[in-house]
């Protein structure tokens, strides 16, 4: 019987989140944490640098340096914000927009097609245990934890 590490591996690699570049679009090849800036940047509006890194659960340092990679690519502008000059804030530029939209379709593709392997039922239960196991994680005080040992 397979344990729920090696499920959730399995799960990681089929969604290609152990791949050094998760997905390309018009040209530009993003890792699976460009491509999750993006997501989190797009979703929200102008978020602070700090305010994306807490969320995603990662280092100012190593956030800055992938949020730099974006602005050389032209898909990430970062500002300042005229309350606080010391906070950056964040914005898609036009090719981001399109690159953003781009993965999202990509990935919704994806998922509807193996969803169309799986009932109504059994799509609806796994979207259910998914956001179960969510709010599971967000409670347990190992939650973006680096793993120790």
């Amino acid at each position: 019987m397979e344990t729920p590490r090696e499920l959730l591996q399995i799960m990681s690699r089929r969604l290609g989140l152990l791949n050094k570049d998760c997905c390309s679009v018009g040209g530009c090849n993003l890792s699976a944490t460009q491509s999750h800036l993006l997501y989190e940047i797009d979703r929200s509006h102008n978020p602070s640098m700090q305010q994306v890194a807490e969320t995603l659960g990662t280092d100012i340092t190593t956030f800055s340096r992938q949020v730099q990679s974006l602005v050389k690519m032209n898909l990430v502008k970062k500002t300042s914000d005229p309350t606080d000059r010391r906070i950056y804030n964040l914005s898609l530029t036009p090719e981001g927009k399109m690159v953003a939209a781009t993965i999202d379709q990509q990935m919704n593709e994806y998922l509807n097609e193996a969803f169309s392997h799986m009932s109504e039922f059994e799509v609806e239960t796994l979207l259910r245990s998914i956001k179960l196991f969510n709010e599971a994680m967000g409670k347990s005080s190992n939650c973006c934890a680096p793993v120790k040992g």
